[in-house]
């Protein structure tokens, strides 16, 4: 629907359609009408629909920042810094619940460490 746009409350509105279900997520674009029309052009030309061209583009998307020399390095780091977050988490629900506030770090993050 062309000029449609979501209010706040729409978009946070859980998706009924099956397909939300299903490990497949809805991504809404905004883009410069020149750009769309651009973007409409060369999909129609390729015999694509948008949807099927907005996927492709993210796929190239994705495996071109995989091929970065720094990419594996910065996803560890991110991971690391998840893994972080959530034993931070834990120990506070298990403070908050009277366990033990350990943090359980993983192997990796604790080798080579020696006790003071």
């Amino acid at each position: 629907m062309a000029g449609r746009t979501n209010t706040d409350e729409e978009a946070n509105v859980s998706d009924p359609r099956p397909e939300a279900k299903n490990g497949v997520k809805t991504l809404g674009i905004r883009l410069p009408d020149e750009l769309h029309a651009q973007f409409a052009l060369v999909a129609q030309l390729d015999g694509l629909s948008l949807t099927d061209a907005i996927r492709r583009a993210v796929e190239f998307y994705v495996e071109a920042k995989r091929s970065e020399p720094d990419f594996n390095a910065r996803a560890a780091a991110a991971l690391e810094e998840i893994e972080r977050e959530a034993n931070s988490r834990r120990a506070a629900i298990q403070a908050l619940f009277g366990g033990a506030a350990e943090t359980s770090e993983p192997a990796a993050t604790r080798k080579g460490r020696t006790s003071s």
